[in-house]
Parts: C-alpha cells; structure tokens; sequence
C-alpha cells in the first residue's frame, strides 16, 4: 500500500473529527442555552463541559496505542469514528443538561485514534518526506475546526436548522470514515509488536515518557502550551458574542472560528517546511511567543472582523507549534520507544483538556480578558524556557 493512500485517508479522518469536535466547542454556549441553563450560569458552565469530554478518556489513552499495536491500529481507528457518530446523535438529542454531560462524557471512548494515525504514517512515510507528510497531517485539524463552526453557521442562521441537525450531518461523516477506512485501509504492523501483560505495556510507555528526560521536557512543552489553550478555547465564542450581540451569532461564531482554522490550516504545511529547513525547535520557539502575544491581544479586540483576525494569527502559531512538536518527537524518539510515544502523543491533550477549561470556569469569575491574559503568559514563559534550553 503507498504512503500517500495511508496520509489521503487519515487526513480525512481527523479532518471529520475535527469538524465535528470544534462544532460541539464552537457553539457550546448556545446548546447550554437549548438545554435550559441561564445565562448567568453559562460563563462557568462552559468550561466545566469543556473539561468533561476528556475525563473518562484520559485512563484510558494508553491501553487503545497498545491494543492498536498488539492487535489492528486499523480497528482501534475504525472504533473511534464509530464512537464519533454516537456521540454526535447524543450531542443532537438532549434536552438537559444532564443528557449533553452524558453524551460529552462518551467522547472519552473516542479518543486515542490520532497517535495511533501518527505512528503508522511514521512507519510508512520516507524519511526525507517525514517533515512535510506530519504537517499535511497537521493541517487536517485546522481546516476541520474551520469548517465545521462555518458550516454550522450557514445551517443555523443561513438555512433556519436547529443545531441538532448540524450534529447530525457531522454524525453521518463520522459513519462515512469508518467505512473508508475500512474499504481502503491495510493494516500497517509496528517494526516491534509489544509483548507481555496489557496494563503492563500501557503504562509502561507512559512511564518511559516522564523517565526519558528529552521526551519528557517535549511533552511538558506541548502540555503547557495546549493548557493556555484549552483554557481559552470555550470562552472565544463569549468573546465574539460580547463584539457581536445574540443576533446572528451562529453565523458569526463561524467566522471567527472558521477564519482561525483555515489560517491554522495553511500555517501548518508551509510550518513543516520551514522546519524542515531552519529546524523544529526555533520554530518552535517562535510559534510559542507568537500564540502568547495573540492571546494577549484577543481580549482587547473589540469587533468581530478584528477578532477573527486575531484568532486566526492564534490557530496559526498553534498549528505550527504541534507540527513542531510532531516532528521533534518522530525523529528523536529511539526506534524501539518511537511506536509507543507516538500513541501517545496527545496525551497532553487530554491532561490540558481536563485542567484547562476546569481552571479556566474559575478564572473567568475574575473577568472574561483575564482568561486570555494569563493564558498568554503561559505561552510566553513557555517560549522564554524553550529560548534558553535550545
């Protein structure tokens, strides 16, 4: 099987997830409202429903990288876009709070299919062609998270649709990736098929991680620097909404949203190159400073163009921030650890999506700026360490 059928599927894979994932993000604020909770309690609740999709998740993260190497890496991805369609049809259905929590929390068994993706373009990609193939990969998030609030924005205000039909239509591209896969996917066996106790293996690596001291401190970077945002990530619509007002604001939730994934979309590939060319880690670092000082200006910005402007800046140092870290990890990772750590790449992810939104439903008691301020300077310490250990 070529490469490039392995990198054209599975860019269409997390482009759906994508897509569907930044719907439930983007437009949180108005499915707490569909479901009846107040607005007053909408600032807090927003981030706390943030923080529950990754919670049953997180435990589980390790294990699908070791099922998927031991038995089918084609399956464990096949049992996340199918998990992806039910939680969009729970996501569709509620009528409570407590339903969309249920429906959130199920998202948990969705996860764990991108290291899995990573690993396997890694053992199928030529070396000479790693950097750029990672960044197309890469660019298949941000243009998902592009798409998905735009397209919700035109079925909401354009056409009239309750967002359960946008949540639907996200479900039903779910479905389809399942089948791709399946029709034209092989499956591609690690070099080094793990073997021993499950639980052993599984958290073995997570331990080989943190006791790896170069690893380590690259998964300590990426987790900081997904903490600021996934702090800030939930409150971006509350910002557009404070520019925009109730009128129309599907639609312009979808600009702003829409606007920072495509500008994230291109960043990524023309990112790989670079890095490829002048090396990960002072892109890297630039990547992390640029983000913060996006992230200081966001809550600054009064009007809605300005805003997605802003926004799309952010999404794009973010975009080349994790296609930096990609990379780092694919070409410094030993060869007998490589397959493991990169099942487990976005385990600082999951960690950052519990802790992120959690400390952000608190900080936002403060102010709804002091969110994006202090998640700024997360970035910028970040990138000052990164500096001074190059």
């Amino acid at each position: 099987m070529r490469w490039p059928v392995v990198l054209g599927v599975y860019w269409v894979t997390q482009l759906v997830e994508s897509l569907g994932v930044s719907q439930i993000f983007a437009f949180m604020p108005l499915e707490l409202r569909h479901v009846g909770l107040p607005d007053a309690d909408i600032p807090r609740w927003v981030g706390l429903f943030g923080a529950i999709v990754f919670v049953v998740g997180l435990p589980l993260v390790p294990l699908w990288g070791v099922w998927a190497d031991r038995y089918s890496r084609k399956a464990v991805i096949i049992r996340s876009a199918l998990v992806e369609a039910a939680v969009f049809a729970g996501v569709a259905a509620s009528a409570t709070p407590w339903q969309l929590a249920a429906s959130l929390l199920l998202v948990g068994f969705q996860l764990g299919n991108t290291g899995v993706m990573l690993a396997t373009i890694r053992d199928v990609v030529p070396r000479r062609r790693l950097g750029s193939a990672i960044a197309i990969f890469g660019v298949s998030g941000p243009i998902g998270f592009a798409v998905g609030p735009a397209l919700g924005g035109i079925l909401v205000d354009g056409f009239g649709l309750p967002l359960a039909a946008m949540y639907v239509v996200s479900g039903a591209l779910s479905l389809g990736t399942a089948l791709l896969i399946a029709l034209l996917i092989h499956e591609v066996r690690p070099s080094t098929v793990p073997a021993g106790r499950i639980l052993d293996l599984a958290y073995g690596a997570v331990r080989g991680i943190f006791t790896d001291r170069a690893t380590a401190r690259l998964f300590a970077i990426f987790g900081a620097s997904l903490l600021a945002r996934q702090m800030t990530g939930p409150y971006i619509p509350l910002l557009v909404e404070r520019a925009n007002g109730l009128d129309g604001l599907a639609g312009a939730i979808g600009l702003v949203v829409g606007t920072a994934g495509l500008i994230g979309a291109l960043a990524s590939p023309v990112m790989g190159v670079v890095g490829d060319r002048v090396g990960f880690r002072r892109v890297l670092t630039a990547a992390l400073g640029g983000g913060g000082i996006a992230l200081l200006l966001m809550s600054a910005t009064p009007s809605v163009p300005s805003l997605a402007l802003v926004a799309g800046l952010n999404a794009g140092f973010a975009a080349a921030t994790t296609a930096m870290v990609f990379g780092l990890l694919a070409v410094e990772v030993p060869a007998e650890r490589r397959s493991a750590t990169l099942n487990l790449v976005y385990l600082p992810l999951y960690l950052a999506g519990i802790v992120g939104p959690a400390l952000g439903s608190v900080v936002v008691a403060a102010g709804l700026p002091v969110v994006f301020d202090l998640a700024g300077a997360v970035l910028l310490a970040v990138a000052v360490v990164v500096l001074r250990r190059r």
